[in-house]
């Protein structure tokens, strides 16, 4: 069955890093774009970042563009999100999810940046 699992959330302080991966399962990791979401504390769940299957333009939030970047590897099944500068704003819980006719979600990684 298709497997999700998120790790690398944790709490650190206004303009540090952190690097969230999502490993995947079940399924042909490389036939599949794959995207980072975030949901705040009282707020709805929001898109951050997508990156397709193969080359092409990943695309990201206004709120996090020039700070996070989304990659890949497919040999490792493996989805990250590289986020730097990161601000209060950016607390969440991060979840990964497989795109397509069917989508699959992660349990989410909590993150939580203190000022």
């Amino acid at each position: 069955q298709v497997q999700l699992v998120e790790s690398g959330g944790g709490s650190v302080q206004s303009g540090e890093s952190l690097r969230l991966s999502c490993t995947a399962s079940g399924f042909i990791f490389s036939n599949f774009g794959m995207s980072w979401y975030r949901q705040a504390p009282g707020k709805e769940r929001e898109s951050v970042a997508f990156i397709p299957s193969f080359d092409g333009r990943t695309q990201y939030a206004d709120s996090v563009t020039g700070r996070f970047t989304i990659s890949r590897d497919n040999v490792k099944s493996t989805v990250y999100l590289q986020m730097a500068d990161l601000k209060p704003e950016d607390t969440g819980v991060y979840y990964c999810k497989r795109e397509g006719v069917v989508d699959y979600w992660g349990q989410g990684t909590q993150v939580i940046v203190s000022s």
